[in-house]
């Protein structure tokens, strides 16, 4: 580690980035963080957004360069790379830990697609989905998108309560 005004590694101080668009996670947890390398002159930090389109993007290189900064490092580069692409299985078990317990039903295994032309489909992915809240596995989705691209309206027959799905991409 470079001395100095530092007294955390880049990787310690990156790994408590909160998510601006899920809170209870760090960007660890989310897995969008893919390399910090710290060397003697600065430090580049690699993330990998959701998707390509993601709104929050600006605010988690923001929100990285100022954490890096407060934490006495001067050269901090941010940089995105959008391959491969980021899925669902690279959220943390802690991150799973952390949404079921803030009543979002943490995404399943990503689906796995065959090698060739990619099947296009109207109809969404059919997937049992786990009540967050009583975990009945009879649960309803009533809209594909949510508060964030990434997550699925569902509701629960069981407990009668709504709640959000991360959906596997």
């Amino acid at each position: 580690m470079v001395t100095g005004l530092r007294e955390r590694t880049a990787r310690a101080v990156v790994a408590e980035v909160v998510d601006p668009e899920m809170p209870m996670l760090t960007l660890a947890d989310l897995g969008v963080v893919r390399a910090v390398d710290e060397t003697a002159d600065g430090v580049t930090v690699t993330l990998t957004p959701t998707y390509s389109g993601c709104p929050a993007v600006e605010v988690m290189q923001a929100d990285v360069r100022a954490a890096l900064t407060a934490a006495g490092y001067r050269d901090v580069q941010v940089r995105t790379v959008f391959s491969p692409a980021w899925s669902t299985d690279w959220i943390s078990d802690a991150g799973r830990r952390k949404l079921a317990e803030a009543g979002i039903a943490p995404p399943g295994p990503a689906p796995r697609a065959a090698a060739g032309p990619v099947p296009l489909t109207l109809a969404p992915p059919s997937s049992q989905v786990r009540c967050p809240r009583c975990g009945s596995p009879a649960t309803e989705e009533f809209s594909r998108f949510g508060p964030t691209p990434c997550t699925a309206l569902r509701r629960c027959p069981e407990c009668r309560e709504p709640f959000e799905h991360m959906k596997e991409i």
